[in-house]
């Protein structure tokens, strides 16, 4: 009898337990940690030995490191759509057909389109209180200057706190501009073609081979002259238009101070977690850093070994500190995951006007940002949540940052989209130890709206083979990026195609120093038959949709202008003091 009812009373223990377990896994606080233009190589978690990252390593101690974490997009604005949807961006029209492939103006009408489904709407429906603080980049209005379509809030987001563009050289004065040069040269060849047939004009009418009449001339002058003045006017006013910070929908500073910006992005994230200890909360704190300009605040200026760069990834490390410690201070930790990642991998060729290297490093990986080189799109993938997931475990499964979306969207005990495609994996079982193998056999890599290369993790081999059908041609020849044009295009004269296709080994050549030949792999042909016929099926998947980011929806448009003030007043305001912030003005 004692045996028995000893026996009974483990079996209930255990059950007990096991009801614990299941209630910890279901609807946990969430926090996604998000950097800019991070490289892998910059944390001491992935082999770093010089710069400082005792926290975000931390996460690595305590959690799960994710060795080969791709980001869908070697750019910021199809990366952080394909991390917020779980899809593909060319599924959502955020991926470009052009030369440029993110947005550059606070006023442009492209963005995350009303119908995409975002992780934010799904937990906010269950009962999630939801937060954005950082960096937005993914659109703000359509077609006025108060409505809002893009914008955090119409995407689930209870609270926004932050950029809705990014953090640009022109934003911080003596930083150097992203545009100058090329609007330089841009304009070179219509203002001498203007200058051309204006004096051609001229000369006909005075000599009377052609009448012209005085009227055309005027009109034709009036039109330059007003083009010129707009466009002089706008990139004066650069960080005036569009780099200031939001709260909600109201600009709270005008242009963008950096003093102690992260001390204020951290605090916002703080108090976040501190209104929202006893229900479930999903926090994305969106950072700045590393991307340029940057910058980084007494406390942190001149204290590392890698420049201002490295001042800013130890600032950024401090901020994920004091995120863990008040999870802390409010017995939350083992009720939360915590995800650390960068939106692309290190942009490479940035380098100050005095000759500092402002990019960052991708350890042993070829290229950077804007390509799809592994330095372009493998990133930190961190993971922790103590007595859930396993700690201090590495997975070097194929994962990407679509992933999340499933990963959360099961978690909160919501219900995945049915009329849709969703391209992420649930990571829970390959983080837990469950499984062994990542569900994704193929990733498909874009530069912007073309497909590049494709990576293929046969279920019944170690490889990871990648094909590439075109590749950036590097500037200078033999460097490591496109230092001659700050970044590496996607089409034209900016690449090279390959017919065959370029054949990689990941699991033997990480680096991507040397394409296998038929000679050398025996495979070769039928890979690449089998990767075609991937791409075969994954292009029939995909439907027409509205290019968010074409020519028409990335210009720079006065009436979605946002200001504070009025464009007369410079668009100038600051209630970072405490003062309540008036409503925005359109343009």
């Amino acid at each position: 009898r004692k045996k028995m009812g000893l026996l009974l009373l483990l079996i209930i223990c255990q059950c007990a337990i096991n009801s614990v377990k299941t209630l910890s896994v279901s609807k946990p606080n969430i926090i996604l940690l998000m950097a800019d233009d991070l490289g892998i190589g910059d944390l001491g978690c992935y082999g770093n030995r010089t710069l400082r990252t005792p926290n975000i390593d931390r996460l690595a101690e305590e959690g799960v490191t994710l060795t080969q974490h791709i980001a869908a997009s070697p750019l910021c604005t199809p990366s952080r759509a394909a991390f917020l949807t779980g899809r593909y961006p060319i599924r959502s029209g955020m991926a470009a057909f052009s030369q440029v492939g993110v947005f550059l103006f606070s006023a442009s009408s492209g963005g995350l389109p009303s119908e995409e489904i975002t992780f934010s709407k799904l937990l906010k429906q269950k009962g999630y209180a939801t937060a954005l603080i950082g960096k937005w980049h993914l659109g703000m209005n359509c077609e006025s200057s108060n409505d809002f379509c893009h914008h955090p809030l119409s995407h689930g987001f209870d609270y926004f706190y932050g950029l809705p563009v990014t953090n640009f050289r022109d934003c911080k004065p003596d930083q150097g501009s992203v545009f100058l040069k090329r609007v330089q040269k841009a304009l070179v060849i219509p203002i001498q073609i203007t200058g051309v047939t204006l004096v051609s004009l001229v000369i006909v009418q005075y000599t009377g081979l052609l009448k012209v009449p005085f009227q055309v001339l005027g009109y034709f002058l009036l039109i330059i002259t007003i083009s010129l003045v707009v466009l002089m006017f706008f990139f004066y006013h650069f960080r005036h238009l569009n780099c200031f910070l939001m709260r909600d929908h109201q600009i709270i500073q005008q242009p963008l101070s950096y003093e102690n910006l992260t001390e204020r992005l951290t605090k916002e994230a703080v108090q976040f977690i501190g209104r929202n200890t006893g229900a479930p909360f999903l926090l994305v704190l969106s950072y700045l850093h590393v991307h340029t300009a940057l910058y980084a605040s007494e406390n942190f200026k001149g204290k590392s070994k890698h420049g201002l760069y490295g001042d800013a990834v130890e600032e950024m490390d401090w901020s994920v500190g004091q995120v863990l410690d008040v999870l802390e201070k409010h017995n939350l930790s083992d009720k939360t995951l915590v995800y650390f990642t960068s939106d692309q991998g290190a942009h490479v060729e940035e380098i100050s006007s005095a000759g500092e290297i402002h990019g960052g490093y991708n350890g042993i990986y070829k290229g950077g940002k804007s390509t799809n080189w592994e330095g372009g799109i493998r990133v930190p993938g961190l993971l922790r949540w103590p007595g859930v997931v396993q700690a201090g475990a590495y997975i070097d499964e194929p994962t990407s940052n679509m992933d999340i979306f499933p990963t959360v969207v099961k978690l909160a005990d919501a219900q995945l989209p049915s009329d849709r495609i969703i391209d992420g994996h649930d990571l829970l079982p390959l983080l837990q130890g469950k499984v062994t193998r990542s569900k994704h056999e193929f990733l498909f890599h874009y530069c912007n709206a073309y497909l590049n290369a494709v990576r293929w993790h046969p279920g019944n081999s170690e490889s990871v083979w990648k094909v590439f059908f075109f590749t950036p041609n590097f500037s200078p020849e033999d460097s490591n990026g496109c230092y001659d044009s700050h970044v590496c295009f996607c089409h034209g004269g900016f690449i090279t195609r390959h017919d065959p296709p370029l054949l990689f080994d990941l699991s033997r050549d990480p680096e991507e120093k040397v394409p296998l030949t038929p000679e050398a792999e025996s495979r070769f042909y039928e890979i690449l038959r089998v990767v075609h016929q991937a791409v075969d099926n994954h292009t029939r998947s995909l439907h027409a949709v509205p290019n968010q980011l074409s020519w028409n929806n990335l210009l720079w448009k006065p009436w979605l202008q946002l200001c504070c003030s009025s464009l007369f007043q410079s668009c100038y305001c600051d209630y970072e003091s405490g003062e309540s912030p008036r409503e925005v003005h359109s343009g």
